[in-house]
């Protein structure tokens, strides 16, 4: 006959020690009727056998003085395979008594069993058996069934209260014998009592194991409920997936549609813009050849007004007039720009309607997404996105039309300039001559006084001879007084009149120059439109990740805003501003830095 494994006539042997010690511990406990402590000798003798099936096996470690040979290592993973076991390793490595490592497990054992918990601790480690591996050789009660057999019996210990000292024990220099003598006693010594009381153990043992049992098969059922719920769940969570990448696919392709028709639209529109620009280049060029010509005109004209004021006190007053007239068309011209603000809102006006355009489009996407039902509201958008179009032609028709209306004004303007200029030219001529000759006339009057003074000291010292001739004499002085004082009088009418003539060219002047401003900011007024309208992109969603301001990374909390007036995207915190635009009279959202510009230039419009 073949002869049998040693190593499997051990590990049998083990076990059948290992059942007769916790059969004799609990039968004993329970007959016991209390607490157990370190002195209780089937406690010991557990002790002792438990350390003799975690010692079998074992591989030996080469230290640097001597082969080591202990069951701490395997012991001390249980702390990485259980969390709960991290306690009874941290308290055991606080006693200060011990300093083996065979002491150290031994006062884990101890702790374990107070805990009741040894059955489920040592589980974990059958169960990890690569990680035993480490430890045990392959033939090891604990890499065999016979491990998994007495971790099984450990569970009826969970019935035992004990209550172990182990800091005044002396677990390092004690010496694990088993002592077989317990074991062989007659059946016959135990009395009736005593197996009344050990069939009361064992069915009790068999209570406990009964409702663990009943626990384990009501979690399992439970967990079982919980898997067909979400396997149902998780088919209807396919099924809605697949209708919503279809629904997703219909409606990429729709998208496409209409951001190709939105692109043919742009094209047409920046066409008409780029034509227009050439234009405006061409008649602000010709306006600027213009406006030179007219500078130097008037300049000239002022160099001659300012030789005539120093000539007379009353002409330096009217030009202390004129300085009056000219704050006051400082303010005229402050409301022309005001008109020109307002103008060029409603350029900002149309190029928002462009971007209410894209707007709409991103909207439509998002709507898509939803429900079938947008496809309806799709077809009423792109209804206004074409009546949107043509106000747009209109709108670029209309710009034309102004475009020549003030190439008409401005050459009415140069014409009308080059003919009061001419007009004024020759009036001043003549001006200039009538007041010479005034001049001449007044040095003659004043001469003719000198010989009227004279002529009457000489009658006077001639009164004496004859009274006849005196009389004669003074009547005649009488008659030269009275004559030069009329023509005095005359000149003095002439006078007032060349004034109020000079006054009105002077009038006249002043609105040609009104005129002319206001053409130059007509000008300025389309040119500005035409850049408005090429320079306002509307930035997508995708482009953007981080808000243009705080440069803040966008979120499912921290969401996408536009700005309605430059068509960057910024954050909530960065765009919670509202402002009414010529587009909309309503106040729109609008980002910080143009919140700032836009009350700036209202400020600056005002008088």
């Amino acid at each position: 006959s073949a002869t049998k494994d040693p190593t499997a006539v051990e590990r049998a042997n083990l076990l059948n020690m290992a059942k007769l010690s916790i059969k004799g511990l609990i039968e004993s406990a329970l007959s016991f009727g209390r607490t157990l402590d370190s002195d209780y000798p089937p406690l010991q003798q557990f002790f002792v056998v438990m350390e003799h099936c975690l010692k079998h096996g074992l591989k030996v470690r080469k230290s640097f003085l001597s082969y080591n040979k202990t069951i701490w290592g395997p012991l001390e993973l249980v702390e990485k395979l259980y969390p709960e076991a991290e306690e009874i390793g941290a308290s055991v490595r606080d006693l200060p008594g011990l300093k083996t490592p065979l002491g150290r497990a031994r006062a884990w054992l101890r702790l374990a069993l107070m805990q009741k918990k040894m059955a489920d601790y040592l589980r974990c480690l059958i169960i990890q058996r690569d990680l035993l591996s480490e430890f045990y050789e392959y033939h090891a009660l604990m890499m065999e069934e016979e491990g998994a057999v007495i971790v099984g019996l450990l569970v009826g210990l969970n019935v035992i209260d004990a209550n172990l000292c182990v800091k005044g024990e002396d677990l390092d220099s004690q010496v694990g014998v088993i002592d077989f003598s317990m074991y062989l006693k007659n059946e016959d010594d135990i009395g009736n009592k005593e197996r009344n009381v050990q069939i009361a153990a064992i069915l009790d043992q068999k209570n406990y194991v009964e409702e663990l049992n009943r626990q384990l098969n009501s979690t399992v059922s439970s967990l079982h409920s919980r898997v067909d719920s979400l396997e149902k769940s998780n088919t209807k969570l396919i099924e809605e997936l697949a209708i919503a990448k279809n629904n997703i696919i219909k409606l990429q392709e729709e998208n496409h549609q209409l951001r190709s028709e939105n692109k043919l639209i742009l094209m047409k529109t920046q066409q008409h813009l780029e034509v227009t620009k050439v234009d405006v280049e061409t008649e602000l060029q010709t306006y600027k050849h213009s406006r030179q010509g007219l500078d130097e005109m008037y300049s000239e004209a002022r160099k001659q007004l300012r030789d005539e004021s120093q000539l007379r006190q009353d002409v330096e007053n009217e030009l202390a007039v004129q300085v009056s007239m000219k704050h006051e068309i400082e303010l005229a011209m402050k409301l022309l720009e005001k008109d020109i603000h307002e103008k060029q809102d409603t350029l900002i006006g149309l190029r928002q309607q462009l971007e209410e355009v894209k707007a709409i489009n991103i909207e439509m996407y998002q709507k898509l997404q939803g429900s079938e039902d947008s496809l309806q509201e799709k077809n009423e958008i792109i209804a206004r996105l074409e009546e949107k179009t043509n106000k747009i032609t209109v709108a670029m028709r209309q710009l034309e039309q102004r475009l020549q209306q003030a190439e008409k004004a401005q050459l009415e303007a140069e014409d009308e300039d080059k003919k009061y200029l001419q007009e004024c030219q020759s009036k001043s001529d003549s001006l200039q001559k009538q007041i010479s000759q005034k001049e001449k006339q007044l040095i003659t009057l004043k001469t003719d006084v000198k010989i009227y003074k004279e002529n009457q000291i000489i009658i006077y010292i001639y009164t004496k001879e004859t009274i006849y001739n005196s009389h004669l004499k003074k009547y005649y002085c009488v008659f030269c007084f009275f004559t030069v004082l009329k023509e005095f009088l005359n000149l003095q009418d002439e006078n007032q009149q060349l004034k109020k003539i000079y006054h009105e060219k002077e009038q006249a002047l002043q609105e040609l120059g009104n005129k002319l401003s206001e053409s130059k900011l007509k000008i300025e007024d389309i040119k500005e439109a035409n850049k408005a309208l090429q320079g306002l992109v509307w930035l997508k969603d995708k482009e953007a990740t981080h808000c243009k301001l705080c440069e803040k990374e966008f979120s499912l909390s921290k969401r996408k805003h536009h700005c309605r007036n430059c068509g960057e995207i910024f954050c909530n915190a960065c765009s919670d501003n509202e402002l009414p635009l010529p587009s909309s009279p309503k106040p729109v959202r609008v980002c910080d830095s143009c919140h700032a510009l836009l009350i700036q230039r209202c400020s600056s419009n005002l008088p």
